[in-house]
């Protein structure tokens, strides 16, 4: 099963193309030439990343023609089915339905849900949010894949397994032949239209040779690239944009400058900060967030850390609990509950523009098997695959027992498309087109 729906294009407007998908009318980015009326393309992101024959797409279409209805029809049962009627929970139900009706809520009426302690309204909340997510995205959830390429760091953040504490750690750089590799295989062999390439801050691999692999990726497969490389320099943004990267994954870890000092000594949270906007500017998808569950963290924080979110212009957002590693300073501080994490996710719903899509994390997953579950029913629509080759990933050792990391690729599909076709989900990317910049 693709993880992307090949849609007919319908119309041209500027950069954009209209693309449709059953019915259903998208906006995409198209920076390919040579595209006609008619012809078939993946999207993703909002982006164009490749045309497909006509034979191919009418196959896959129709491959997917009844069970792209059979599955919103399961979605919609499932949101159905939640208590709206009644006075119990009126703020909760309250604030959705000022959503429904394009309004937004307050950071002291995001504090107050994040603040929610009764199990009943807690429920109640994950249900609203859930109704949000198909109201405005329908049964669509993204499914990417990330390559790990080095864990080699000279960052000393206090929780990271793979940071400068971690002395025993045997470090990798990936080849430029074995990144292209991993690429080939998660496209072609397993049908991923999405990767985020992704490494520590690895002083040994520079921007040049970061360019040279986008480059080629681009020229060879049809896919849409994240990157996840740290602070390369606002200049190395530029050139890795211009090489063809689309997607920007940099968390701002909190919104609390005082708290990212004291954890992330000798790094700016300015530094970090003006990174994800530059990317913004330069047209990336901003996929970022925080950590559940800091040490000193306040219900005020994580609003806040919501909210930052929002006008850094998200289109994913990454928030995922506080697991620190047993072998930096923070070893031994606790970390959040799974319905903790949940609650954030919810909240975020409720909180951020209807259009961005929340990451059910691995850190999420790692607290629990059934995290997966928990967050998409609780207002989640997008989840990662680790397609790090087997022999790298237990060396990317950022925190201890992380979900998937001995799953071969075909086990965690099969694993995801199972829950996925259950909860009615399709593992699609119908994103709208990104705004001018």
């Amino acid at each position: 099963m693709c993880y992307a729906i090949p849609g007919r294009v319908k119309a041209f407007e500027g950069k954009y193309i209209t693309v449709d998908y059953f019915g259903e009318e998208r906006r995409a980015v198209n920076e390919l030439s040579g595209l006609a009326l008619g012809d078939y393309v993946y999207a993703q992101g909002g982006f164009v990343i490749t045309k497909v024959s006509a034979r191919e797409a009418e196959l896959t279409l129709e491959t997917w023609k009844d069970l792209f209805f059979e599955l919103q029809a399961i979605d919609e049962k499932s949101v159905a089915i939640s208590p709206w009627s009644g006075k119990k929970y009126e703020h909760v139900r309250g604030f959705m339905d000022r959503i429904l009706a394009g309004g937004k809520i307050t950071r002291e009426e995001t504090r107050y849900l994040l603040g929610v302690t009764s199990s009943g309204e807690k429920e109640f909340l994950f249900s609203a949010a859930n109704y949000l997510r198909q109201q405005h995205h329908k049964n669509s959830c993204c499914v990417h894949g990330i390559i790990e390429i080095s864990n080699t760091c000279v960052e000393g953040c206090h929780y990271c397994g793979i940071s400068s504490f971690h002395k025993a750690l045997v470090r990798y750089r990936m080849s430029k032949d074995e990144i292209l590799e991993a690429v080939r295989s998660a496209v072609e062999d397993h049908g991923f239209k999405a990767l985020v390439l992704q490494s520590a801050e690895d002083p040994g691999r520079s921007v040049d040779e970061l360019v040279d692999i986008i480059t080629e990726i681009k020229q060879r497969f049809g896919v849409l690239i994240f990157i996840s490389f740290g602070e390369i320099g606002l200049q190395g943004l530029e050139r890795l944009y211009a090489a063809g990267a689309r997607g920007l994954l940099l968390r701002f870890e909190t919104s609390n400058p005082g708290l990212y000092a004291k954890f992330h000594p000798g790094s700016s949270w300015d530094e970090r900060i003006a990174h994800i906007k530059k990317a913004n500017e330069l047209g990336y998808l901003i996929v970022t967030g925080s950590l559940i569950g800091l040490p000193g963290q306040t219900l005020d924080d994580l609003a806040r850390d919501i909210e930052l979110a929002g006008e850094l212009n998200v289109e994913m957002l990454s928030m995922g609990p506080f697991l620190p590693h047993p072998a930096t300073p923070l070893a031994h501080m606790p970390s959040p509950s799974v319905e903790d994490v949940a609650q954030v996710l919810a909240v975020a719903r409720f909180t951020l523009d209807p259009d961005v899509k929340i990451l059910v994390t691995t850190g999420f997953e790692t607290l629990s098997l059934e995290a997966r579950r928990i967050g998409l029913m609780a207002g989640a629509n997008s989840v990662m695959l680790n397609v790090t080759p087997v022999d790298k990933r237990a060396l990317y050792n950022i925190y201890p027992g992380r979900a998937h990391q001995d799953d071969t690729i075909d086990a965690q599909i099969q694993g995801t498309i199972k829950m996925l076709e259950g909860l009615g989900r399709a593992p699609t990317d119908l994103s709208v087109g990104q705004d001018d910049n």
